[in-house]
């Protein structure tokens, strides 16, 4: 019988794809593109719908402006409605989500949430809410690199790759820019330049530009004219004008900050946040209406000016404010938006109406209010996203012209150095901050960096099976003394259980079964993975386990992370740091000549005998290297006691040689003579 043609080529491709080379691998970061441009088109769509049957409801009404105040605490409530029946992750933006995930849960995001989000932002964003839909694609790019990653069985740095490449093409298809979403996707989200992620990243957020380009064109993207630096001069208007946007910025984070922390009073009903917060961003928008929506066409606007036009510098100045409010209220009432634009909004408004207010005391050059504008937006990125890099290249794609180099360069510098010291946590860090997540930095180095998982990780000597009864479960942990096990079907790892996951049950276990109670997906880590990460990864989640996976096949467990592995793996990292320290002695000694191993015997008359190794003074040129002691073969350490009839084995020169056989000679007693 003949394989259809289109079973055939399904066949060919999943083949080539589950190959996991790296042809494959690049090949499935270009249909990843696609898929992620698709979703963004899709997005970007979805808003417009929204928008369109707002329009058409009130050329009927006749409502006018006073429509938002209708619109937009619906959209709201349909948002935060999303969020509570169908899980958490679907309100808010979607970046510190997607950040989390890679860095600490391998990866992994469900696939629902791109429907979800994609619903939860049209419904905020087309009916006017305040934000961006920046964080929104993101996460919607992740967790389609995470579904498809998954399914083409990569490997768990593999499927990092994706997921970090899905998220910065979100970025790269929404301002159709693909070198920021790549930079974006390596700085903020993988917070790392690592060559082995470069090739994805790229592949995807080109892909997904030009396949969001090709689907929505040009119009729905932000666009701004060429600029340029008129005079060298400028270059301290410009420094002033960081200042400036960083206090801005700062007022943004402060804002997200007190907003993110308020509760309801006891009594009230959660559903009367959503209304109540979209009535107040509606009303805020009746008197200013650039502080609604995403902002795109209020700043090409700016972007594209060449004097004050109808602007005053104030106006501005309070446009930028109340953009940081709205864009705050509408992320706490439940609204799917992302602080990726917002900030890019009131950095605009704050650079010209800068430029606009010192124009007239500027008088030896012109003064370019779109030029003031697109620096203040990079300005402002680096503030509070601080992602210096991305700000300065998606300016760079924006106007495709480079003669604002000098001047971006110094605001984003200044911004971020200012941002740092005035507001340590970012608008992507801050909401992890207050949940007691620190995420692991490529600067956090320490012993366990030198020490790999599977150096340390135990072997599976037990594990749980889907049928097995809870009452079984709680003989075994008992007896084993572990704390939990996982769970494995057909030799596949399909999740883990613990004795939390007991306590939570209320009645007899009697008629449970694992499979009622065990977490599915459980956080993994790999055998190359470095112990650092993992424990970070264990501390940040609160758990006392994790299953260690092959590199190649995240359901093919090897072993168990736990507790002592932390144990074991720092004895061993401190005796790798002092070998090393060894080694580097070793070769200083062996640059003298003469330098041999030898060996010498404590004599039981010795001083040296019950004396700890670090309170000897040993002549320089010799390196204690072991300590023979009957059977034993001892690695001496400061602490270690001599003993008699220890046998010494150093290294040196013939003079220390010497001076070492002195020392545990046994002592002369005059009295004896």
């Amino acid at each position: 019988m003949a394989i259809p043609p289109t079973a055939s080529a399904r066949a060919k491709i999943r083949a080539a794809l589950t190959s996991r080379g790296q042809t494959a691998f690049l090949s499935a970061a270009l249909l990843l593109g696609i898929l992620v441009g698709l979703g963004a088109s899709l997005l970007v769509w979805s808003i417009a719908f929204v928008t369109e049957i707002l329009v058409r409801s009130d050329s009927v009404a006749g409502i006018g402006k006073w429509m938002v105040v209708a619109s937009i605490p619906a959209g709201l409530l349909a948002s935060w409605s999303l969020n509570r029946w169908l899980g958490p992750g679907i309100s808010g933006g979607g970046v510190a989500e997607t950040m989390v995930s890679v860095n600490l849960e391998g990866g992994y995001l469900p696939t629902r949430l791109v429907p979800t989000k994609i619903a939860a932002t049209a419904a905020t964003l087309g009916t006017g809410g305040s934000g961006g839909r920046e964080g929104p694609i993101v996460l919607i790019g992740a967790a389609i690199g995470s579904s498809f990653a998954r399914h083409s069985n990569f490997g768990l740095d593999q499927i990092k790759s994706l997921v970090a490449a899905g998220a910065g093409a979100g970025i790269g298809a929404s301002f159709n820019a693909p070198i920021a979403g790549m930079v974006f996707a390596l700085e903020v989200i993988l917070q790392s330049f690592a060559v082995r992620h470069f090739s994805a990243v790229v592949v995807t957020s080109v892909a997904a530009a030009v396949t969001t380009h090709t689907l929505v064109g040009e119009e729905l993207f932000l666009q701004s004219p060429p600029h340029e630096l008129k005079d060298p001069r400028q270059l301290i208007l410009f420094a002033i004008l960081a200042i400036v946007t960083v206090a801005f910025g700062i007022l943004f984070l402060r804002v997200l900050d007190i907003t993110s922390e308020a509760n309801l009073k006891a009594g009230i009903p959660t559903w009367v946040l959503p209304i109540s917060l979209g009535v107040v961003v509606a009303l805020i928008g009746i008197a200013y209406p650039e502080t609604l929506g995403t902002g795109e066409q209020f700043l090409t606007g700016l972007l594209s000016l060449r004097d004050a036009g109808d602007y005053l510098w104030w106006s501005l100045f309070i446009i930028a404010a109340l953009k940081t409010v709205t864009s705050a209220l509408t992320r706490k009432g439940g609204g799917s938006v992302g602080t990726f634009m917002p900030a890019l909004v009131f950095g605009g408004a704050a650079g010209a109406g800068f430029a606009i207010l010192v124009d007239p005391i500027w008088t030896v050059s012109d003064i370019d209010p779109g030029a003031f504008a697109l620096v203040g937006m990079a300005a402002a990125l680096a503030a509070t996203a601080r992602a210096p890099l991305t700000a300065v290249i998606l300016v760079f794609e924006l106007t495709g012209d480079y003669g604002l180099v000098l001047p971006l360069m110094l605001a984003v510098a200044l911004a971020t150095f200012l941002g740092d010291r005035l507001h340590p946590e970012s608008t992507y860090t801050m909401s992890l901050a207050r949940k007691g997540i620190r995420l692991p930095s490529g600067e956090d180095i320490d012993l366990l960096d030198t020490v790999r998982v599977e150096e340390v990780m135990s072997a599976v000597d037990v594990h749980a099976t889907l049928d097995m009864p809870l009452t079984e479960l709680e003989d075994i942990l008992e007896r084993s003394h572990h704390h939990g096990l996982p769970v494995v079907e057909v030799g596949k790892l399909v999740g883990i259980v613990t004795f939390t996951d007991l306590e939570r049950i209320s009645g007899p276990l009697d008629d449970l079964t694992v499979g009622d109670v065990f977490t599915v997906t459980p956080i993994v880590v790999t055998p190359n993975m470095p112990v650092s990460a993992a424990l970070a990864r264990m501390a940040s989640l609160g758990l006392g386990r994790l299953p260690v996976v092959a590199d190649d096949d995240p359901t093919e467990l090897v072993g168990m992370f736990r507790r002592q592995s932390i144990v074991s793996a720092y004895h061993r990292a401190l005796g790798t740091s002092t070998g090393r320290h060894l080694y580097r002695d070793r070769l200083k000694v062996r640059t003298q000549p003469g330098a041999m191993f030898f060996e010498v015997s404590i004599s039981k008359g010795s001083g040296a005998v019950g004396t700890l190794v670090k309170d000897i003074e040993w002549p320089n040129g010799a390196i204690l290297v072991s300590i023979r002691r009957g059977s034993r073969v001892l690695i001496p350490h400061g602490d270690t006691t001599l003993e008699a009839a220890d046998i010494l084995t150093a290294f040196g020169t013939g003079e220390s040689r010497e001076k070492v056989a002195s020392l545990v000679e046994p002592v002369h007693d005059p009295a004896s003579t």
